[in-house]
C-alpha cells in the first residue's frame, strides 16, 4: 500500500514539474508590431483588419447550414420507401416536411430572410 502511495506521489509531482516547465516555455513574445499587425502584401494596412462581422451574414449561413443538414436527412427517406409500410412513410415524411416548412415559414415571417434591412 505504501509503495502504491509512493508511486502515485512521485507521478503527481513529476506531472506537475512538466507541466510547469511546458507553461514556461511556450509563453509567447507578443509584443512585436510586426507580428501583431495584419499581413497586407508587407505594406502597412489602409485600414483596421479589425472590421465587425455582420450579424445578418451570420444568420444567413447559419440558416443555410440548418437547412443543408436537413436535406441530408431527408434524402434517405428515398431509399427507405421499399422496407417500410406506405402509410408509415408517408406520415413520417409528411411531418418532417411539416416542420420544416412552419421552421421556414417563422424564420419568413421574423424577418431573417430579409437581407436588405
Amino acid at each position: 500500500m505504501f509503495l502504491m502511495t509512493m508511486i502515485s506521489m512521485i507521478t503527481l509531482l513529476l506531472t506537475t514539474i512538466i507541466m510547469f516547465i511546458a507553461s514556461l516555455l511556450s509563453q509567447k513574445n507578443n509584443k512585436d508590431r510586426e507580428k501583431n499587425s495584419p499581413f497586407e502584401c508587407g505594406f502597412d494596412p489602409k485600414e483596421s483588419a479589425r472590421l465587425p462581422f455582420s450579424l445578418r451574414f451570420f444568420l444567413i449561413a447559419v440558416i443555410f447550414l440548418i437547412f443543408d443538414v436537413e436535406i441530408t436527412l431527408l434524402l434517405p427517406v428515398i431509399f427507405i420507401l421499399p422496407y417500410s409500410k406506405l402509410s408509415t412513410w408517408i406520415s413520417t415524411t409528411l411531418i418532417f416536411l411539416i416542420i420544416l416548412l412552419m421552421g421556414l415559414y417563422f424564420e419568413w415571417n421574423q424577418g431573417v430572410l430579409n437581407w436588405s434591412n
